[in-house]
């Protein structure tokens, strides 16, 4: 694998992970009432975070499970429980309101301090494990290792590839407001759960997954894998 494909497939596989797109009902819930410039000064701020996540996980995430003595599985376990305590939040009829923010409207101007409290509401569970999840992770701890073979240039491929999925979210969140009057409130609603659904299909495929490498043999290979490959 060279600097290049390692870069493509790493942006393929973050942007599928983080999912901008079917957060974006959940975003919107989150600053209902706030003016153009409040999104997108929350929406950067969240970006960054992320991107910054990322980047120090990329560069340190394999040390740092072996420094805790923590094994990918283990570490692919305890995601895919939080991740489904998370999924089952967002299939409650209320899960949108608990992100709302009543005096979005009473400031308007204040783009700074609304930013700064959105995010710190928003950083947990939206930003993590919403965004970045234990699928994010372990794929930015796997491909470091691929990186690391390809040399300085597959270090410098991964880390484009975490600043492009980070724009390529607050590109998807920059469009909160038109999608979101598209949608309504029923339709952002319908999504959100939909979207819990899903989340907790894959928490239930990362608990599988880390139960396959922590106890060899005790479960079939194809439970773990996202669909069948053929044979009957």
């Amino acid at each position: 694998m060279n600097a290049v494909d390692l870069g493509v497939n790493l942006f393929v596989a973050l942007f599928a992970l983080v999912d901008p797109i079917g957060n974006i009902p959940i975003f919107a819930a989150a600053t209902a009432g706030a003016s153009m410039r409040q999104r997108l000064s929350v929406a950067g701020l969240i970006c960054l975070f992320v991107a910054a996540f990322l980047t120090f996980f990329f560069f340190t995430g394999l040390s740092l499970l072996q420094f805790f003595g923590i094994s990918l599985a283990a570490f692919r376990i305890a995601g895919g429980i939080l991740l489904l305590l998370l999924g089952l939040d967002m299939t409650r009829e209320d899960f949108l309101k608990s992100f709302t923010d009543s005096d979005a409207a009473q400031d308007a101007m204040d783009v700074r301090g609304y930013a700064r409290r959105r995010f710190q509401r928003l950083v947990v569970p939206f930003a993590i494990p919403l965004m970045i999840g234990p699928g994010a992770i372990s794929t930015i701890i796997i491909q470091a290792g691929e990186a690391e073979k390809v040399g300085p240039a597959g270090q410098a491929a991964g880390l484009i590839a975490i600043a492009a999925a980070a724009a390529a979210s607050f590109l998807c969140f920059a469009l909160t407001g038109p999608l979101s009057r598209i949608l309504g409130e029923v339709g952002m609603s319908i999504i959100v759960r939909v979207l819990g659904l899903i989340l907790c299909a894959l928490a239930i495929q990362f608990i599988l997954m880390g139960l396959s490498e922590a106890l060899p043999g005790m479960i079939s290979s194809g439970v773990t894998k996202p669909y069948p490959t053929g044979g009957h």
